[in-house]
């Protein structure tokens, strides 16, 4: 599952940031589903705003909120397969970029959310992820795997986190995509407990060490 996230930090990057109008952009880090995010593009990339939480555009309701289906995740095993997503598989490539992800473990009552981020000196994690426009309000979601050793048993599912040629290969539509996402590098440490409208970067620090 991926279900709260970090704002990227995009800047210095060649990527086209002319239709954002997040402000501060990278400056929330309590992202949740409903919410905008920043989705990339197109080619060459352009950064663009999408709420997440990815309505077909065959829905037929009046108002964002009468989507009740939780579409903020999509298994990337089955998607293609999924009414929901499937005429998006092939035309609605996109990537979400994110400063990292929260996944939370221990038992029912007790559970301690962790900070998951990339490892070494990367800034952001490039997720993968489908677009879909609905009464002209873009929406996405978040392609989830089963989670590699690199999730360190926190969740037995996680996003699918792109390298870079892996990126080039999910926006162009590419089919195969069993083993998409086993490759980067990830880290992820302990943090504190939070609610639901916290945010600021003291969301990241490290607990209990």
């Amino acid at each position: 599952m991926c279900g709260r996230i970090i704002d990227p930090n995009l800047r210095n990057t060649e990527v086209d940031m002319s239709q954002i109008k997040l402000d501060p952009f990278g400056g929330r880090f309590n992202i949740k589903p409903t919410e905008t995010v920043v989705i990339l593009a197109k080619r060459p990339l352009m950064a663009m705003e999408a709420r997440w939480g990815l309505i077909p555009s065959w829905f037929d309701g009046a108002n964002p909120r009468d989507w009740k289906a939780a579409t903020f995740n999509a298994r990337i095993e089955d998607a293609r397969e999924k009414p929901t997503f499937r005429q998006v598989w092939r035309h609605g490539r996109c990537l979400v970029p994110v400063g990292g992800f929260y996944e939370w473990s221990g038992p029912k009552g007790a559970r301690r959310p962790h900070f998951v981020h990339p490892a070494g000196n990367e800034a952001n994690l490039f997720l993968a992820g489908l677009a879909s426009r609905w009464r002209g309000l873009l929406t996405c979601t978040i392609m989830t795997r089963v989670a590699t050793d690199a999730m360190g048993g926190l969740h037995d599912r996680m996003p699918v986190a792109l390298n870079v040629d892996e990126r080039d290969a999910w926006l162009s539509g590419v089919d195969d995509v069993a083993d998409l996402g086993a490759l980067v590098a990830l880290d992820h440490r302990a943090v504190a407990p939070f609610g639901l409208n916290d945010d600021g970067p003291e969301l990241i620090e490290p607990f209990g060490l």
